[in-house]
């Protein structure tokens, strides 16, 4: 649909954004989140979700569910493409990429990784609180250092407790007002399959789900490569895990930390 261009004088300098990435962009440095559609088809996301019940009750399994629940684990997944390769093909779809590749500096890594669950009948959740992906941090910079993208696996509604975001908060270091944040906060609804993608810093929060059905959702961290990953992904991973050189990149496998000077002295070796 044809939009006429908004009266404007003494502009001579605009922004130019005629992609859905470069609308995302745009809308990320000036608000702070976007959203974006993932690109996916009915058939691949009824396939992930089959995955993510999987990984779901492999970690209930493994780590235990009182255990889980004492330490408020129980509706977070940790590192879900260790087992189920759709969750690295998620991590590397080429939007978010491309927005990573734009916003941040250099180049990214994947820093973590996490299948989230907002539980029925307004239960509680550790994401219901407002934070920023760069928790404790109370500064701004001029570009992003680390970008969010929350994949939703079921469609995002006030009901089921869509994504709250305070606008703009990546450019102030305080956390807002109280009465800001009732007044001002945005509540994110895209249907399945989409993206919020948000400047780490934006402070944002889950709703309440005040449905009988939990509301599935897969966060991702890209990060500037100097800080350090939730989980040391190449150690969890193991060495043989890929063999793309631009997946292993992203995932973090020439950035690791040399443990000793001799590693040192060899990682220099291998770069000259």
């Amino acid at each position: 649909m044809h939009r006429d261009a908004p009266r404007r004088y003494g502009v001579t300098e605009q922004t130019q954004a005629s992609t859905d990435v470069e609308r995302a962009c745009e809308s990320i440095r000036q608000l702070g989140y976007a959203v974006i559609d993932g690109g996916y088809g009915a058939k691949w996301l009824g396939s992930l979700s089959d995955a993510f019940d999987r990984a779901l009750q492999r970690h209930w399994s493994e780590y235990g569910i009182e255990s889980l629940k004492s330490i408020d684990e129980y509706n977070t997944i940790r590192l879900p493409l260790a087992n189920e390769p759709l969750f690295l093909e998620l991590a590397t779809n080429s939007k978010i990429l491309e927005i990573c590749s734009r916003l941040i500096p250099g180049y990214s890594v994947l820093n973590q990784q996490n299948g989230i669950i907002n539980p029925p009948n307004a239960t509680p959740y550790n994401q219901g609180a407002w934070h920023r992906d760069l928790p404790y941090q109370h500064f701004v910079s001029s570009r992003p250092l680390a970008i969010n993208a929350l994949f939703c696996l079921d469609g995002f509604t006030i009901e089921n407790g869509a994504t709250k975001v305070s606008p703009a908060s990546h450019r102030q270091e305080a956390f807002p007002s109280d009465l800001f944040i009732e007044t001002q906060t945005i509540s994110v609804t895209p249907p399945a399959g989409s993206f919020i993608v948000l400047d780490c810093m934006v402070f944002h929060s889950g709703g309440v789900n005040v449905t009988a059905q939990p509301r599935r959702a897969v966060n991702h961290v890209y990060s500037v490569p100097l800080i350090r990953q939730q989980i040391d992904l190449p150690s969890a991973l193991g060495e043989g895990f890929v063999a793309d050189g631009k997946v292993r990149k992203l995932l973090g496998y020439d950035v690791r930390q040399p443990r000793s000077v001799r590693e040192f002295i060899a990682s220099r070796a291998r770069k000259s």
